[in-house]
């Protein structure tokens, strides 16, 4: 059976600081130094999220600022599960306290 990601998208989130992001022309790679993991992100609206997130109070205002409507929010907030589950983004409050 396939685990559900979920993400709580009325919390604040943010780039993990050990994570570096790199533009490229297909979206975006991000690094994580701390466990030397590497993510692809394929879609440029998520890289567009992604950056934006420490810039909203939290993960939906992200997804609504770049014009996602809410029929198609659970799509980014699987991708931004994922995301959290490995760590390349975290809570806005614990990246704060690293």
């Amino acid at each position: 059976m396939r685990r559900v990601l979920t993400v709580n998208l009325d919390t604040g989130w943010q780039l993990h600081p050990q994570v570096a992001l790199r533009p490229e022309p297909f979206g975006a790679l991000l690094y994580h130094f701390g466990t030397r993991k590497l993510s692809f992100l394929k879609n440029v609206t998520i890289v567009g999220i992604v950056k934006s997130l420490a810039d909203h109070p939290d993960a939906r205002s992200a997804i609504r600022a770049a014009g996602i409507e809410d029929a198609r929010i659970d799509i980014y907030a699987r991708a931004l599960a994922t995301l959290a589950e490995s760590k390349m983004i975290v809570p806005a409050a614990a990246a704060s306290a690293a």
